[in-house]
């Protein structure tokens, strides 16, 4: 059956045109970011209402009307309010939370750059979003609040690059670089372009899920200029999948820009298997690459929204063999304090000796991979006593 996007629901705003909807700036302008214009259009927790009164103790508080759109009013446990309503419970720290989950602070170089790989670097070039996730691995940055503000070093960190001759690869994230406006994110890509050894950029971003108004044909027009250019969003549940993301993705695509997807498993919103199956299909139906699922940072005030690492491989397992390869992303962990993502898959390899490789199928069948100048061949389990 052919999969259905359904446009954002816009009852929640009436008198609100086709056009000041379809307006980028004007959701922006429209966000919702306090108690009394959140609690008339869904009904609140306690949990909920505390944590919105608290939020800016923390983390930022600001929702697009698109995505505020796709939440259940009546339901406290919808995925998309999950991630974008604040609780009480982010005001918990754990034993092993950190505020800076994945050791940024101790690769950087410059303010605002993280080089972590050998090759590649992190450029972070502001603090603001769209909406705020509230496990926001960035949440000590992003938003402006903290005291101090976030304040990258731009053109400090492009002449580290520059100087840097092993740099082949630059990631720009923040905050979300699709905030800043075309002409000036036009100039830092045609920067980063004319460096001899940056051999392709990237972009990070959840605009195209967040407000997909943004990817306008004159953004993607400009974009288009500075191939090879990727983007990474950011999707994790199959309710944001509207007709408007879709379309956006589309325009994207369209200008040759690869685009994968990075999902973040989170507890009551997508760590289970058919909401998984789901997403990853939608995400295929709008060329968009699944690319990885990671497992929720430790991130301080995030223990309600994380889901267990046994829970993300039962994830992988119930894909593989069921979905075309293409669907099925690569599972990590970026491990705490700065140690880089950890690829995580389903042991498939039951034994492994220098003659043969005995392996487990998505049935749970056993086959064996012969070695050494032993006969290359694959057998079923029932001739495994015989080899």
């Amino acid at each position: 059956m052919k999969l259905v996007f359904a446009p954002a629901d816009r009852s929640g705003w009436p008198g609100v045109s086709d056009a000041q909807w379809a307006d980028w700036r004007w959701q922006l302008r429209n966000r919702l970011c306090q108690l009394d214009e959140i609690a008339v259009r869904i009904e609140l927790t306690p949990a909920e209402r505390a944590g919105i009164l608290l939020a800016r103790q923390r983390l930022a508080l600001a929702i697009t009307p698109h995505f505020f759109s796709l939440i259940d009013p009546l339901d406290p446990d919808c995925p998309i309010r999950r991630q974008v309503i604040p609780r009480l419970e982010e005001t918990h720290r754990g034993p092993h939370e950190m505020a800076d989950p994945c050791g940024e602070e101790s690769h950087s170089p410059v303010p605002g750059l993280v080089h972590r790989y050998p090759d590649r670097v992190l450029l972070l070039v502001t603090d603001r979003c769209a909406a705020y996730c509230r496990y926001c691995t960035r949440g000590r940055l992003v938003g402006g609040t903290q005291e101090a503000g976030f304040r990258p070093e731009l053109e400090q960190a492009l002449r580290y690059i520059e100087a840097t001759e092993t740099i082949r690869d630059v990631l720009i994230s923040g905050g979300d670089p699709l905030l800043l406006g075309d002409s000036r994110l036009d100039r830092l890509l045609a920067r980063l372009r004319a460096i001899e050894h940056v051999e392709f950029l990237r972009i990070g971003t959840r605009i195209p899920v967040f407000l997909p108004q943004r990817i306008t044909s004159e953004l993607v027009a400009m974009l288009r200029r500075h191939h090879p250019l990727w983007m990474s969003i950011h999707m994790n549940h199959p309710r944001e999948a509207t007709r408007e993301v879709r379309d956006a993705c589309a325009r994207l695509a369209d200008a040759g820009i690869p685009l994968g997807n990075q999902t973040v498993l989170l507890r009551g919103v997508n760590d289970d298997p058919a909401t998984m199956r789901e997403l990853v299909h939608r995400l295929l139906a709008m060329r968009v690459r699944p690319y990885y699922i990671y497992q929720c940072d430790p991130v301080l005030g995030t223990a309600h929204l994380r889901s267990t690492v046994q829970q993300g491989l039962a994830i992988i397992e119930s894909l593989r063999g069921h979905t075309t390869g293409y669907a099925v992303p690569t599972f990590v962990i970026d491990a705490p304090g700065g140690g880089g993502k950890i690829a995580l898959a389903p042991d498939c390899v039951e034994e492994l000796t220098d003659r043969r490789v005995v392996l487990r199928n998505y049935e749970g069948k056993r086959f064996v991979y012969r070695q050494e100048g032993a006969p290359r061949a694959a057998v079923l389990s029932e001739d495994l006593a015989d080899a």
